[in-house]
């Protein structure tokens, strides 16, 4: 029997902004010629995911994310030229303040992105939650734009994505982290968690109703990550430590990526020991 290389699978989990902190990840993988099996994602992490199964390398996704998020100004000027294209459908609707997520898809996706799972390079998986029935959906195969963006649409702050007769809104009101959509034939099963740290409050600062809607969400996913870990141990985790960064302020982007930039040569050291040991493994029964 020959010796072969392990398969990796992947889980990009949900972080709204802080979710950028993935890239550095994807890069050390690329930097050390190591390719996934299978990605999966949820919510950011199944926008960045999409990217990378795409063919988009770590340092693409970086560049693409500095130019697209690096001052507030260019971050909301998009936001709001997305909107606007979807004025007439406003006032046919009711006026809105969401944001359509299937907008922001193509608004943050480069020109060519394939239109289906099929055309990745990469096996590639996202989830997202049904509102109708109160379940995870699990995307793998046909239209890839509805699925990723209902992935991504937190609810109140994006509009549900129908789709397939589904009300399909954040993957990570369910599965903040989806080991499980790679860990049935994965040799070595990563999971990298962006959900954050608490935020230090000031003892004179009152939390306002969206910092509470945000944080609340945060230690829901925080709850259903440990109980991830628990029934799919992944073989290396990794949570970057990201603090001071609020869910929406994408344009900290350069902040987010410094923090995780500081896990990158420990996840480097710590997945080339895993491979060395899984080869080395095979040698011994061979």
């Amino acid at each position: 029997m020959g010796i072969s290389d392990p398969r990796i699978g992947i889980a990009l989990g949900s972080g709204s902004a802080r979710g950028l902190a993935h890239v550095p990840f994807m890069e050390a993988m690329d930097e050390l010629g190591v390719r996934p099996a299978r990605i999966s994602g949820t919510s950011i992490g199944a926008l960045l995911g999409s990217g990378w199964a795409a063919g988009l390398s770590g340092a693409d996704v970086r560049e693409l994310s500095y130019e697209m998020l690096g001052s507030i100004n260019g971050l909301f000027g998009r936001l709001f030229a997305t909107q606007m294209r979807s004025l007439k459908q406003s006032f046919r609707t009711g006026l809105s303040i969401q944001l359509d997520p299937q907008q922001i898809y193509d608004t943050f996706t480069p020109p060519g992105f394939p239109e289906t799972f099929d055309k990745l390079a990469i096996p590639f998986t996202c989830v997202a939650t049904d509102f109708k029935s109160w379940h995870q959906v699990v995307f793998y195969e046909g239209q890839l734009r509805p699925a990723v963006a209902g992935s991504l649409a937190v609810p109140s702050l994006y509009r549900p994505v129908q789709h397939m007769g589904r009300f399909l809104v954040d993957g990570g009101v369910t599965n903040p982290m989806p080991l499980d959509a790679v860990a049935s034939d994965a040799d070595i099963l990563i999971g990298i968690d962006v959900n954050g740290d608490p935020q230090d409050w000031p003892a004179t600062r009152v939390p306002s109703p969206l910092d509470i809607a945000l944080g609340s969400a945060q230690i829901m996913a925080h709850s259903l990550i440990a109980n991830l870990i628990a029934a799919y141990r992944p073989d290396l985790y990794f949570r970057p430590r990201i603090k001071g960064v609020g869910a929406y302020e994408y344009w900290k982007v350069r902040q987010i990526m410094d923090a995780a930039d500081r896990d990158k040569d420990r996840f480097k050291y710590a997945l080339t020991a895993k491979i060395e040991s899984f080869i080395a493994a095979q040698r011994k029964i061979s």
